[in-house]
């Protein structure tokens, strides 16, 4: 019995390791996809700064609205 025990546990071990295996791989991709995600993220701040410093200042709240 103790042979078949130690079988068992062994098998769970190896099971236990290979998903632990996987599971660091997809990680490992998730990881990679957020530092895209965050480089496009700044990329895009980026060109929204730029774009803000091109574009003339709003006024619009000074001026009196058409329907008065």
């Amino acid at each position: 019995m103790t042979e078949n025990r130690f079988e068992n546990i062994e098998t769970k071990l190896a099971h236990q390791e290979a998903l632990l295996l996987e599971l660091n791989d997809v990680v490992a991709q998730q990881q990679a996809s957020i530092t895209k995600l965050e480089e496009l993220c700044d990329s895009l701040r980026e060109r929204v700064r730029a774009l803000s410093d091109t574009l003339p200042a709003d006024t619009s709240e000074d001026e009196t609205p058409p329907h008065y």
